[in-house]
């Protein structure tokens, strides 16, 4: 099978499983956050259609010269996507999908499970499909370098991502209780991963710099990070701070 029908495969089990994982966590994690399908149906709008153009308006921000080569040859603009411009379009897309259904209630939560799972699974497809997914890492030494097809062994990054993630999640869900307010894990789940992207980008080619340093994903991460500033103390506490509770006098 070719690279980009594996990344085809894996990117499709990813929608299809993560899915399915969201119809159960929904119920599970967030039982009060949708009163009616119908604003499932609406949050669901919002993040497709706000993840779609997420992941390629960063895709066009990471790697302009790319991007608008030929322009305007559409087959260039429409090639390329980013998880992390995915994630952050979705946001913004529920955001505006739920002021528009009447959606109070943080429905976050009933996410962090579907995407976690969805995007390690999509980072195997990544890992499979070598050199053509530009995901991989920098040249290394290192004795787990991996060669996807150039004679260089290279960070394998994807496989970072997805130990990341597994990791994260049982972090969360092991503070669940500390995260208590409403939204507070998927708030976990973006700040965390914001934070690894923005460190990982630096071990992986740089398509066009900013400032002479970053790369657009990175520009990208520290946007999220701060739309996130006020949340970033009490989110921080919550995953890392010692209980107390069982020795403090009452």
């Amino acid at each position: 099978m070719s690279p980009v029908a594996l990344h085809t495969l894996f990117e499709a089990l990813a929608y299809a499983v993560g899915f399915r994982t969201f119809l159960w966590t929904r119920k599970k994690v967030a039982p009060h956050a949708f009163a009616h399908d119908d604003h499932v149906a609406w949050v669901g709008v919002g993040a497709i259609v706000g993840a779609a153009l997420g992941a390629k308006l960063a895709f066009w921000i990471d790697d302009p010269l790319a991007a608008f080569a030929n322009f305007p040859d559409l087959a260039r603009l429409i090639e390329g996507k980013s998880i992390v411009g995915a994630l952050l379009g979705g946001l913004l897309g529920v955001e505006l999908a739920k002021k528009i259904a009447g959606v109070r209630p943080s429905t976050g939560d009933a996410f962090v499970l579907p995407l976690t799972v969805g995007m390690c699974i999509g980072r195997v497809g990544c890992f499979l499909a070598g050199l053509s997914d530009h995901t991989y890492g920098n040249p290394t030494s290192l004795p787990w370098g991996v060669d996807f097809g150039d004679g260089q062994p290279r960070h394998p990054t994807q496989l970072y991502e997805i130990a990341f993630l597994l990791a994260q999640y049982a972090l969360i869900h092991a503070r669940r209780h500390a995260l208590a307010r409403p939204g507070d894990r998927f708030r976990a789940f973006m700040i965390g991963y914001l934070s690894f992207r923005l460190l990982v980008e630096w071990i992986k080619p740089l398509p066009y710099a900013y400032l002479h340093a970053l790369s657009g994903l990175q520009l990208l991460c520290i946007a999220g990070l701060l739309y996130y500033h006020r949340d970033l103390p009490r989110i921080l506490r919550a995953l890392f701070a010692r209980r107390h509770d069982a020795w403090e006098p009452r």
